[in-house]
């Protein structure tokens, strides 16, 4: 017969308390059913664990393998409360790939209101673009990805939300002017920094303005950056605009037919551990109400 987990808790209850009786409360087991127990386990073994019937007293044997036996059950015990917190979503790790906009604005009352109910679920946040983000869901390396991600063979995908394009400028740019009015063809003879995001415009009237410009800048921070030393200007989506410098400004188009749109992409929900799941839930939740704390209509 092999050694079971509940001879050894039995074992150690005993040795503990000292008495059947006391164990069997603890337990929650009659006194009979631990003494049958034990006795399996002394058979197993070949040798007495304790020196009298009483088990007020354990043998040399017992009290080497009465320690080990503790160090076991504790160590079941606590590999059972990790299994089932995981089952429930209380433990475990959420690891996003975010798009910095979305990670700005989007993210902050999301994470708060997860990590609020999951306290105990460790979580891993990177800021990268949109091929960066495929890349990592494709290696395994995050479980969520959220930005301008299309469709992924084998992922599941939702769409969360849209918002405009619009120019970013400095403020005393000549554009910032008459901003009310403002479109592609106010663009073409200014200098343009492109950005990953500018191959999402479709529309015929900001073809040009791309194609004239010889500056491709893929990092925000870096394109706010040279915006600001008056390089030129860039385009952006309203949500990526949010958290401007004082001296930039984000101009809305009056002819604006373009959108950025933005997934969120993750394994199949069967195959996601229950802290992401629950992720995934909330955003979707999210979505369906509109994101209502941000700006990103």
């Amino acid at each position: 017969m092999a050694i079971k987990i509940e001879m050894l808790r039995c074992f150690a209850a005993v040795a503990k308390h000292g008495s059947l009786a006391e164990a069997s409360i603890v337990l929650g087991r009659t006194p009979s059913a631990v003494s049958m127990m034990l006795k399996q386990f002394e058979d197993h073994i070949g040798a007495p664990l304790f020196e009298t019937a009483r088990k007020s007293h354990l043998t040399s044997l017992g009290a080497m393998i009465y320690e080990r036996a503790k160090s076991e059950v504790t160590h079941f015990e606590n590999t059972v409360s990790v299994i089932e917190g995981l089952a429930r979503s209380e433990e475990g790790y959420l690891r996003l790939a975010v798009a910095p906009s979305v990670a700005t604005a989007i993210l902050p009352s999301v994470l708060m209101a997860f990590s609020t109910a999951h306290p105990h679920v460790q979580i891993d946040l990177r800021e990268m673009n949109s091929a960066s983000i495929i890349s990592e869901l494709r290696n395994e390396g995050v479980d969520v990805g959220i930005g301008t991600l299309g469709v992924q063979d084998g992922m599941d995908r939702t769409a969360l939300f849209s918002d405009a394009f619009g120019v970013v400028c400095r403020k005393d740019h000549q554009l910032a002017r008459d901003w009310d009015s403002l479109t592609w063809r106010d663009m073409h003879d200014h200098t343009l920094i492109a950005n990953g995001l500018c191959a999402q415009i479709a529309d015929p009237d900001f073809a040009p303005v791309l194609e004239r410009s010889r500056m491709m800048v893929h990092n925000t921070s870096s394109l706010l950056g040279l915006v600001q030393e008056g390089a030129g200007i860039t385009v952006l989506p309203k949500l990526a605009a949010l958290a401007l410098p004082d001296t930039l400004c984000f101009l809305p188009l009056a002819d604006l037919r373009e959108r950025r749109h933005v997934h969120m992409v993750s394994q199949p929900a069967h195959l996601l551990m229950p802290a992401v799941k629950s992720f995934v839930k909330l955003m979707k939740l999210k979505a369906v109400s509109g994101f209502s704390d941000t700006s990103a209509n």
